[in-house]
């Protein structure tokens, strides 16, 4: 009997040692907590809908986190008027454990950093941002899960200081390889899993200036999971790199990312991975009225729910205001803007040059952040086309300085946020060479000094434009979206329907 006893406590203390723990992350919100309709009009997504999912998860299954992988800002007129405190209060109520600082977590002020810092229940996770040589951020966690020790170590793209030079100029953002070398050995001692929470992207064009996910896995030992946000990368399976799994949720809430890891005696044994579609409710027809009829997926969390309809009902009857029509699609889809000209970045910047008389409207594809759809055009659908807040600011630049400008965009690939939209102008390259200037269809003259109107991130070295940084000008403090909501108004009359969309840009 002695000997069975025994016997059954080894196998009992093995078992003690053989935990599941359940991951459950998102990525790249940009302000999307409420549910929005898919291209099938499907209602998907929802910080409401996502809470149902993990909380059924949570009733049978004490081991579960739950991660964010930065980017919690800009991109929904509701959230960006309160400074995401929608978003925030929802995560909060969610359980959020952690989120990796994103590069938008700085498109506005440090006191708007700080107050949401303060709002949070959860941790701001940069471990290569650093202030007078201290870290800024808390560089990681430790959870206690079921028994085993997780480490959340957050990494955050060194490509902020360039795309958010404005609000992160007196910043350094240190090397992630190099961080990375020095403070998973640490982490390793300490934790029996240690998952890196990072918004880095993966397989990103500019890899050989910037960290990206995969580089992290390629040249550091001792990371067990990444969980990655930036790219918005769409992944059905795992990128595997050095043995390392890789993971992104796409983006805006649409999947929710699920890791299954399985530790025993203290080492990760297995981590499955899948991403689950978030939603709502499906369409399924219209009624007599002609109203569309959804047929409920999953129940939304109330107590979520609550506080997002709160924010919702803030700002809703202005948003809705109508502005102006369009029969056609005015074209902002991020791979668009940020590759060739599009209608809709003509008439942001031809806005730009009738509001200040400006000769050159200077703007970049990764500050127009939607399209619009045809229809009716509402202030709601002009603040999610341009979101940041930026003003119109008008500098006096040689012409020699702005050829300067064309030839730093020539070298920007497609796909990237700084891609060079304009107006009264247009510009050819080749192989990351510019070919050809023409402003009003004339070419540079370098000794004149021509009006150029940006907006006040590029004028403040946004993107890379740091030729731009110091020019003679000033901020005409003039919103671009009400700028371009009066153009729309008085020039157009309301009708935007074929809109210039003739090349001004053409690259090979």
């Amino acid at each position: 009997m002695k000997k069975l006893a025994v016997f059954t406590f080894l196998v009992m203390s093995l078992f003690a040692f053989a935990v599941n723990i359940t991951v459950f992350h998102i990525n790249d919100t940009h302000a999307h907590a409420w549910p929005f309709a898919d291209s099938n009009g499907n209602m998907i997504g929802g910080f409401s809908t996502i809470a149902t999912m993990i909380d059924a998860e949570r009733k049978v299954n004490p081991n579960v986190l739950f991660l964010h992988a930065g980017d919690i800002n800009t991109g929904v007129p509701e959230s960006d008027l309160v400074d995401a405190a929608a978003d925030i209060l929802a995560l909060n109520r969610m359980k959020l454990d952690a989120v990796a600082v994103g590069n938008h977590e700085f498109d506005k002020s440090r006191d708007v950093l700080r107050k949401q810092m303060s709002w949070a229940k959860f941790d701001f996770l940069s471990a290569n941002i650093y202030k007078d040589g201290e870290p800024f951020f808390t560089p990681y966690i430790i959870k206690e899960v079921g028994g085993v020790k997780v480490a959340i170590v957050g990494f955050t793209t060194e490509h902020t200081k360039i795309l958010e030079n404005v609000y992160s100029e007196d910043l350094e953002f240190k090397n992630v390889v190099e961080v990375a070398k020095q403070i998973i050995p640490e982490i390793r001692k300490q934790a029996d899993v240690v998952i890196a929470l990072t918004h880095l992207g993966v397989g990103q064009g500019y890899s050989d200036l910037y960290t990206t996910a995969d580089q992290l896995a390629q040249n550091v030992e001792g990371i067990d999971l990444i969980i990655d946000g930036h790219s918005h990368t769409n992944m059905t399976s795992p990128m595997v790199v050095n043995g390392v799994p890789i993971v992104q949720a796409s983006e805006w809430g649409k999947v929710l990312g699920r890791a299954d890891i399985e530790v025993e005696n203290g080492k990760v044994v297995k981590i499955d991975w899948q991403v689950i579609p978030v939603v709502q409710s499906k369409l399924v027809g219209k009624d007599e009225a002609g109203n569309n009829v959804y047929q409920t997926v999953v129940k939304e969390n109330l107590a979520v729910k609550s506080v997002l309809s709160y924010f919702k009902q803030l700002g809703g009857s202005k948003l809705d205001t109508v502005i102006g029509t369009t029969e056609i699609l005015l074209n902002g889809e991020r791979a668009d803007v940020r590759a060739k000209t599009t209608n809709l970045a003509n008439l942001i910047a031809d806005s730009m040059i009738w509001k200040t008389g400006a000769d050159v409207a200077l703007t970049n594809g990764g500050g127009i952040r939607a399209s619009i759809k045809p229809g009716n055009i509402t202030i709601r659908d002009v603040l999610t086309v341009l979101p940041f807040g930026n003003t119109l600011y008008v500098i006096e630049l040689k012409g020699s300085d702005l050829q300067k400008v064309f030839e730093y965009a020539a070298t920007i690939p497609n796909g990237q946020g700084g891609f060079l939209q304009v107006g009264g102008a247009t510009w050819k390259a080749e192989g990351g060479k510019l070919t050809e200037v023409l402003v009003g269809g004339k070419p540079i003259d370098p000794e004149k000094t021509y009006k150029v109107v940006t907006n006040d991130y590029m004028a403040g070295g946004g993107d890379g434009y740091t030729m731009l940084k110091g020019q003679p000008g000033y901020n005409t403090f003039y919103v671009m979206a009400d700028v371009l909501t009066e153009y729309i108004q008085k020039v157009l009359g309301g009708n935007v329907t074929n809109y210039d969309d003739k090349p001004r840009v053409e690259r090979k």
